[in-house]
């Protein structure tokens, strides 16, 4: 049996950083930065040791080995550079951050961009959701991190692609179910194959469906979702068509955040406000897109993708009946978001490979274009003296966001040398109609736009050993919900927000032998008007710009085999800090929801079985450093202590003709450590955590049949 994993103790995997790590695509390649551009994509080995950017890969079999198959957190842990964390909270979706960017998202994913087979699971505005993610069918899953990161256009300060697996010769059916604590369950099923015959092949496809249900860690956590997602691809005479199709369909009651008070009561506690309100979400969202290339001769390419999709929200808040009362607080939009989006985009682009001056020329340029209308209704969240049910009306808006980037890319190789570069212009209109004016009229509009230039480069030192850099610049928007409110509870669309504006570097040296792989990399990102928080009055959440930031950091990561025994881990260090500050945010203070220090290591032992048999047993230690949770880093009310993880895994696997079992078992937080898993950025009631699982038991088992 084929094994990649990772962990280990801290301490253990220093040594051993010189000898691995996933080695970054080029990103012209198919699979390398601007993949999502098209479905297809390659995620060669070879592709990634020849580019600048970087990138690491985890295969779609890590994802699945040995885990419940329910959260991107799950396999992601090993990623320099990366913070993702489960909040427990299956109605707010993970935090997740690259080198900084999105720390501030109090909810859903800001400031990296996500895909899914080369289509975009973030709406144009910045905002997205990774809980569509289909691990169940999943290839591979690449982060890419770095300034070669703004090629995906605007709020793109990293990027997390997943590509689904290609049905092929011999067809597979794979169902699975896992339960964890908290009466968490999961049951999925994927079916893939080809149509056709072996010499006249017809279509590929991959069928996943899935769903997964918990009570949940705490009182009002309890959540399901139901997953459904299809792919078919067929190949003719130099190109290719893929059509992919996904529904999700996920209910999830809200425990919120905890107080510094509550949180250390040290019990699975949930504030009283979201069990008085009955606070939940719903989500429902239908998708679909088609993506087709072909050859044009010598060395010419024209590839195209286009997609639309529906998505319906709706939200019950806790928000106090006395803040909705018209005549005290008539700006208040109410307790209950209702929101209906409809979107839409496409990528066209050519491509250009050929030898020149003896080397290797990569061409392309292309144009992309997204939009989102989003139709916004508020109610307040109660009728009479019955509260958690939808009152009337106190919000009508219809909010649109529109971009169109052209972009263009050259990468050259020649003997030992790579020289890449690249050129987006970023353009994003956001605009807000209101047609409920008695609590001010909401209308209005921004536009931002942006040259994003990028440039790197990477030289073979020797057969093992490349060194890397580049340096390119950056544009993040703010959201359409971050725009919706003038500061100081005036009426109308910020228009006075601007887009943050960063400048970023690395330099690095990767390599590969025998035993492994590594990766060691150093970055400095400068950002100007970085978006903050400017408070809440009359129930209007609005932000403003906070002057200028500066993260700077390291990042290593290293994989090493010993026969049987597989040591690996990532560590990173990231000091991210606000420079000139503003009047309520001193110079100096640490930027909210990031650690300093974060440490991933694994020890995987494979040992011998009979023929036909297969077997890891794992050893896992996962740290964070303290994180403050609003701008004010206030450290009695405001600071997530670090912690240590440790767990403990094992799994197995055996074969019998076309017949494979895979069995694991796994423990979570072995020494039952109290943590905030993760924090609520700038929260306005100073509910800041959200308690991680304590020790926790998980088990699995999967049947696959081949034909």
């Amino acid at each position: 049996m084929q094994v990649r994993s990772l962990v280990l103790f801290p301490l253990a995997v220093l040594p051993a950083w010189l000898h691995a790590q996933t080695t970054p695509p080029p990103p012209d390649a198919d699979g390398g930065a601007l993949a999502p551009v098209v479905i297809t994509g390659s995620g060669s080995a070879d592709q990634r040791w020849r580019g600048a950017a970087t990138v690491d890969v985890v295969d779609g079999s890590e994802l699945r080995n040995g885990q419940l198959q329910i959260n991107l957190s799950e396999g992601l842990g090993r990623v320099p550079g990366l913070v993702i964390r489960n909040r427990e909270n299956y109605a707010q979706d993970l935090q997740v951050s690259i080198r900084g960017y999105g720390a501030r998202s109090t909810f859903g994913v800001r400031g990296v961009r996500l895909f899914v087979d080369g289509i975009p699971a973030s709406a144009p505005d910045g905002s997205g959701q990774a809980a569509n993610f289909p691990l169940g069918s999943a290839e591979r899953i690449e982060v890419v991190r770095g300034p070669f990161a703004s090629l995906y256009g605007a709020s793109s300060g990293g990027a997390i692609l997943l590509y689904t697996q290609d049905g092929g010769r011999p067809g597979e059916v794979r169902a699975g179910v896992a339960a964890g604590a908290n009466g968490l369950w999961r049951f999925s099923t994927q079916a893939s194959g080809q149509t056709g015959t072996a010499e006249a092949p017809g279509w590929s496809y991959t069928l996943d469906v899935g769903k997964f249900a918990t009570d949940g860690a705490r009182p009002q956590s309890s959540a399901h979702r139901s997953t459904a997602n299809a792919k078919l691809s067929r190949a003719h005479e130099g190109g290719r068509t893929t059509i992919v199709f996904n529904r999700q369909s996920a209910f999830a009651l809200d425990p919120q955040g905890l107080s510094r008070p509550q949180f250390d009561a040290g019990t699975p506690l949930t504030t009283p406000q979201a069990i008085q309100f009955n606070t939940r979400k719903s989500v429902s969202q239908t998708q679909a897109g088609v993506a087709w290339d072909q050859a044009l001769g010598n060395g010419h390419k024209v590839e195209l993708m286009g997609y639309a999709g529906q998505r319906r929200v709706i939200q019950f808040q806790s928000i106090p009946v006395a803040n909705q009362n018209p005549a005290l607080f008539p700006g208040n939009s109410g307790g209950v978001i209702d929101l209906d989006r409809d979107y839409w985009g496409f990528n066209a682009r050519w491509r250009l490979q050929r030898e020149w001056q003896g080397g290797q020329l990569n061409l392309s340029a292309g144009l992309a274009g997204d939009r989102q209308t989003d139709l916004r209704r508020g109610y307040q969240n109660f009728v009479g003296s019955t509260v958690g049910v939808t009152g009337a009306l106190r919000r009508d808006e219809t909010n649109t966001a529109t971009t169109l980037d052209p972009y263009a890319q050259a990468a050259w190789q020649i003997q030992d040398w790579t020289f890449e570069g690249g050129l987006r212009r970023v353009g994003a209109r956001f605009e807000s109609s209101d047609v409920f004016l008695s609590n001010g009229d909401q209308s209005g509009g921004n536009r931002y736009s942006a040259w994003l230039p990028v440039l790197g480069v990477r030289w073979q030192l020797s057969p093992q050993t490349q060194a890397f850099a580049s340096i390119g610049r950056g544009l993040e928007t703010p959201t359409l919900n971050e725009s919706a409110y003038s500061v100081g509870g005036a009426a109308g669309f910020n228009t006075d927000l601007n887009a943050s504006r960063s400048t970023q570097t690395e330099i690095g040296l990767r390599g590969r032998n025998a035993a492994g792989l590594w990766n060691a990399t150093l970055f400095d990102i400068r950002t100007r008007d970085e978006i903050v928080s400017a408070g809440t009055v009359d129930g209007r959440a609005s932000f403003t710009n906070g002057g200028s930031t500066k993260r700077q950091g390291v990042e290593l990561s290293a994989e090493y085999g010993m026969g049987n025994v597989t040591l690996s881990g990532a560590y990173t260090y990231l000091r991210a800090r606000y420079g000139s500050g503003t009047a309520s945010i001193p110079a100096g203070n640490r930027l909210p929801g990031l650690p300093e220090h974060q440490f991933f290591s694994q020890l995987a032992w494979a040992p011998a079985f009979a023929s036909g048999i297969g077997g890891v047993f794992t050893l896992e230690a996962r740290h964070t450093g303290s994180v403050f949770a609003n701008d004010a880093n206030n450290p009695t009310t405001a600071l997530a202590e670090r912690h240590t993880l440790l767990g403990i895994g094992a799994r197995f696997e055996q074969t019998t003709g076309a017949w494979t079992w895979r069995e694991f078992v796994r423990i979570d937080n072995l020494t039952d450590k109290k943590h905030a898993g993760s924090v609520i950025v700038n929260d306005g009631n100073s509910r800041f955590f959200e308690p991680g699982l304590g020790r926790s038991l998980s088990a699995g088992v999967e049947l696959t049949r081949r034909f």
